[in-house]
């Protein structure tokens, strides 16, 4: 999952270079926290979220598969 959302951000983003996804397990909880330049936090927001909303829909429709709960974090 890592991989698609990394997939994902960069071709949203002004600058893949600054991209950055990290994994973490927490119990039964997959952590993915996604970095992005400050310039281009909106375009990975989105219109009043849209944008992290699908990414997070995207997540759980593949979660939902494999029995697992996926949290997406968007950090600067």
């Amino acid at each position: 999952m890592k991989t698609l959302v990394e997939s994902i951000a960069k071709a949203l983003v002004d600058d893949p270079t600054k991209v950055d996804v990290t994994e973490e397990i927490e119990e039964d909880t997959l952590l993915i926290s996604l970095s992005v330049a400050k310039d281009d936090m909106g375009r990975i927001i989105g219109k009043e979220g849209r944008t992290a909303k699908s990414i997070r829909t995207i997540l759980n429709a593949i979660s939902t598969k494999d029995s697992k709960k996926v949290v997406l974090k968007i950090v600067e």
